[in-house]
């Protein structure tokens, strides 16, 4: 099991720097996505907006899935997990 690691992780720290943006694309993007993005920059604050709403949406969703993953609150003996967790 080891000696994948000593495959793996040499192909992830070389392939890191296959996503990271070209030097032509670093200087059309924002100071805030220079290194992450290839093409051009946003070209409206509604981009901005977009991105935001994206991002929000994203946390609130990872927050409830955690939650309810780590205490669902489900009492009734019937419920349906009961039937998954104690098979």
């Amino acid at each position: 099991m080891k000696k994948i690691h000593y495959i793996i992780l040499p192909i992830l720290i070389l392939w890191t720097n296959y996503f990271q943006a070209c030097d032509a694309c670093k200087l059309q993007q924002p100071k805030i996505t220079r290194n992450f993005t290839h093409g051009p920059g946003p070209e409206s604050g509604w981009d901005w907006f977009i991105v935001g709403g994206m991002a929000l949406f994203t946390l609130v969703t990872l927050f409830y899935s955690l939650k309810f993953l780590i205490k669902p609150g489900e009492k009734n003996k019937k419920h349906i997990k009961n039937n998954v967790l104690n098979f």
